[in-house]
């Protein structure tokens, strides 16, 4: 059964998200909603992801996988830089089966140096120790090469770089990426989410992202990648159905063992499996 390692729900009523611009993506998006684009790609199970840093969005997809045994995982937020604190949310957090890991919006924060704060390397340990996992977003070119510096210094803790770092599609941003990633994928604690490769007024077709894929293969191999479906952020792309369709086909190429490892395996090991 696929696994998408990778959803977000928002409810306009519960939080700001003041990330979110205008237009389609300034919705409500629901879990009957998600269900129905799961249902559709034959997609059994997903792990929500955290789309702001407050403990308001945190616990908006706690209830909502209180309420749906198809979200299996939650990846939330805690004050990282604050460890006291970061410790009492994890205290929390973790009442509810379905806690699984967390997630910053490093690319969001003005902190340059935010992965190297002290404060944050105690609460990333605190994780680690709470097997627990942490999901970096849009890392590139702010926060990729400081991952794998990161996972060196915090070996017990299991980073998830999602999106594939967001790859550039010029060629010599592109060439930089991939030298950046491969020294990511060294690390054995580092994994790798097959997710959110559309880029704004950039074709999103099997072909354009194929050059990212087939790196990320060749750097993590299939027993460190996931697929991710990345909704409702694709809306703006073609939706659910357009990502699925392009990620399935080149993880189709695949043999029957390395399909199974990025639809299900590895997301099984990296997240744990059933509540």
């Amino acid at each position: 059964m696929t696994i998408d390692t990778h959803l977000h729900l928002w409810d306009l009523t519960v939080s700001e998200y003041a990330w979110i611009p205008g237009g389609p993506l300034h919705s409500t998006y629901t879990a009957k909603q998600a269900r129905s684009e799961l249902d559709s790609a034959g997609v059994g199970t997903a792990i929500l992801v955290q789309a702001e840093d407050s403990e308001a969005d945190t616990e908006f997809m706690l209830a909502q996988a209180a309420e749906h045994d198809w979200i299996t995982g939650v990846v939330g937020w805690v004050k990282l830089e604050d460890p006291d604190t970061a410790a009492r949310q994890l205290d929390r957090w973790q009442e509810h089966g379905a806690f699984r890991g967390v997630r910053h919006l490093v690319h969001d924060d003005p902190r340059e140096g935010f992965l190297e704060l002290p404060g944050v390397r105690r609460s990333l340990a605190t994780l680690a120790e709470r097997g627990l996992t942490f999901d970096v977003p849009d890392a590139w070119p702010r926060h990729l090469g400081r991952i794998a510096h990161l996972a060196a210094a915090v070996p017990g803790l299991t980073v998830v770089v999602d999106h594939l770092g967001k790859p550039p599609r010029d060629p010599e941003a592109f060439r930089r990426w991939r030298a950046t990633l491969r020294e990511v994928a060294k690390r054995s604690n580092t994994v790798a989410k097959l997710s959110g490769l559309q880029l704004p007024g950039e074709p999103f077709t099997v072909e354009a992202v194929r050059p990212a894929v087939t790196e990320a293969l060749e750097a993590f191999g299939p027993e460190r990648l996931m697929y991710g479906g990345d909704w409702p952020m694709t809306v703006l792309f073609g939706g659910y159905a357009r990502a699925w369709e392009i990620l399935s086909a080149l993880i189709g190429e695949l043999s029957a063992p390395e399909r199974e490892k990025v639809l299900s395996g590895t997301a099984h090991r990296v997240y744990g499996g059933s509540r």
